[in-house]
């Protein structure tokens, strides 16, 4: 099994940034953490969940339209740990925030095929 557990949530300003982390543990079929797709998603209370952005494990990124240009996804593989630098919050950008991994392939936009799921951590920007 794989456990991720976020952190660095909090309350900003909008205009302000915020750094999540993603730290991973356990293994899963064989794979370890350099090999896995590794996405954030994010969801705001009564809202569905959406997708933010994803990093394959050879360092390809997709980011979200609504967050190009102001977020940034990476990883260090060294300390099984994906990042999620988010600069120039809005108040829209609250939400709980996921680290998802999946295992074997490229993982989809919409996170169904993701493997493992973190208990999330909490973004709030005030206006």
């Amino acid at each position: 099994q794989v456990q991720l557990v976020e952190s660095g949530g909090g309350l900003v300003q909008a205009g302000g940034s915020l750094r999540l982390s993603c730290a991973a543990s356990g293994r899963a079929s064989g794979r370890t953490f350099s090999s896995y797709t590794m996405g954030w998603f994010r969801q705001a209370s009564g809202k569905e969940r959406e997708f933010v952005a994803t990093m394959r494990s050879g360092g390809s990124t997709y980011y979200a339209g609504s967050v190009k240009g102001r977020f940034t996804i990476s990883r260090d593989n060294a300390k099984n740990t994906v990042y999620l630098q988010m600069n120039s919050l809005k108040p829209e950008d609250t939400a709980v925030y996921y680290c998802a991994a999946r295992v074997f392939g490229f993982g989809r936009l919409d996170g169904l095929d993701y493997d493992y799921w973190g208990q999330g951590t909490q973004v709030t920007v005030s206006s």
